[in-house]
């Protein structure tokens, strides 16, 4: 994931939403507070990166429960990964600040 575009928040927390067994979008959207122009769009590229992977409920489950089927995410080894490098990148500010580094903000504070 080196030397690539970082993800956005939003993307990054549609990820971990879905690192944390958030399975299907309404439940994404509840989670994240993000509206689905906003989420769907991403679990799309998403799944085109190969972040994620998704597969469809059974239509008998969705049948008995009088509703659409749903379509399931979870992640990839890819998404872990790139969830774990996108976290480091806006800890440290894009490479800004080394991880453990004192506070720029309380430091300019104190002086």
């Amino acid at each position: 994931m080196k030397n690539t575009k970082p993800l956005s928040m939003t993307a990054v927390a549609v990820l971990h939403v879905v690192d944390e067994g958030v399975g299907y979008g309404f439940d994404i959207m509840d989670a994240t507070e993000l509206p689905s122009g906003t989420v769907y769009p991403i679990l799309g590229r998403l799944l085109k990166s190969g972040l994620v992977r998704s597969r469809w409920e059974q239509s008998s489950v969705a049948r008995r429960e009088k509703r659409p089927p749903r379509r399931y995410y979870d992640m990839t080894k890819q998404g872990k990964a790139a969830l774990a490098e996108a976290v480091r990148h806006y800890q440290t500010l894009g490479g800004r600040l080394t991880p453990g580094a004192a506070d720029p903000v309380r430091k300019r504070a104190e002086a």
